[in-house]
């Protein structure tokens, strides 16, 4: 058997059936946004309904929402008609996962949540179905085929269920403006909270462990002081306080090869003018982003137009920020 092209096979059918569905996103996708985003705002949760596959995605529909600021619960049908109905309140918005739309479970829980004051938004692979019949706002999850070879199995159809959980995630976190601060809050903990509530500030390298040096100082001078510090760079500092440019372990090495003898040289002459900086009060993140995005190893840290620190990047493995 050749499980490479087996593989190939599962991928591209699941595939196929998430193109299929971008092609048929039409005004359903932008009313249920609408209507999550009331529920939200009005301080409802949003309820998320599904059974077997379908509840194993909802749980992480839900939980993706709860991540972005968008309070939801994952209810189980069955449970919901032996009492966990009453998590169930007016204002809230039912999000019902069924790709038949007709799971049992899911079909009777129906009447008792038109009960309440609620929304319902469903996602499934047949709009006429029951519960397709009973929602505010029906979105098309259909696809071709499983990608189970006995299509049986859900599969393609899970996938896209997931899928539009994501997207309807993501579109209503932009559209309620949630920031990289509001997202901190959520996630406080492992290197993602710590670099999302870290500033550079809580981050950068300053006082004795910065190396600091005027521009007519001598290579040696700034590998002196560099070496005092334990930094891979020296930042060059004008007399009025302002920023000249940063000399690195590196522009030494490029330097040396081409002219041995550089030590009684200034380092004006051979530092990075206009080098990367960064804002003292700005999110570690960023800082990191800034890293990789620009393939560096040091960021100056500015504050009120001077420099006060500087960030390097060996640093932040041994903080936990990466």
């Amino acid at each position: 058997m050749d499980h490479l092209a087996k593989a190939a096979a599962v991928i591209r059918t699941e595939i196929e059936g998430i193109e299929a569905m971008l092609g048929r996103l039409d005004g359903s996708f932008t009313a249920a946004v609408d209507i999550l985003r009331e529920a939200v705002e009005s301080r409802g949760k949003i309820v998320v309904v599904g059974v077997g596959k379908s509840g194993n995605i909802g749980k992480k529909i839900a939980a993706t929402l709860n991540s972005t600021g968008a309070t939801a619960v994952a209810l189980n049908s069955q449970n919901a008609l032996h009492g966990d109905l009453g998590i169930v309140s007016d204002g809230d918005t039912v999000l019902a996962l069924s790709y038949s739309g007709e799971t049992k479970e899911l079909v009777d829980l129906l009447p008792f949540l038109k009960r309440f004051d609620i929304k319902i938004i469903a996602l499934t692979g047949n709009r006429s179905s029951t519960l397709g019949k009973h929602s505010d706002v029906v979105i098309d999850t259909s696809v071709g085929s499983e990608a189970c070879p006995l299509k049986l199995a859900p599969t393609s159809s899970s996938t896209a269920m997931l899928v539009m959980g994501d997207a309807l995630a993501m579109v209503l976190l932009e559209t309620r403006g949630f920031t990289e601060e509001d997202f901190a809050k959520f996630h406080p903990g492992g290197s993602l909270g710590r670099a999302l509530l870290t500033k550079v500030s809580d981050i950068m390298r300053s006082g004795e462990h910065l190396a600091t040096v005027p521009p007519e100082a001598s290579v040696h001078a700034a590998i002196a002081a560099m070496s005092k510090a334990r930094s891979g760079a020296a930042v060059v500092v004008n007399p009025d306080g302002t920023l000249a440019g940063i000399f690195t372990h590196g522009d030494f090495a490029r330097a040396f090869q081409k002219e041995p003898a550089i030590g009684e040289r200034p380092v004006a002459d051979f530092m990075t003018t206009g080098p990367v900086s960064i804002e003292a009060d700005h999110l570690a993140a960023e800082a990191i982003k800034v890293i990789g995005d620009k393939r560096i190893d040091d960021i100056v840290v500015i504050a009120n137009g001077k420099p006060v620190g500087l960030v390097d990047s060996q640093d932040l493995a041994r903080l936990n920020i990466v």
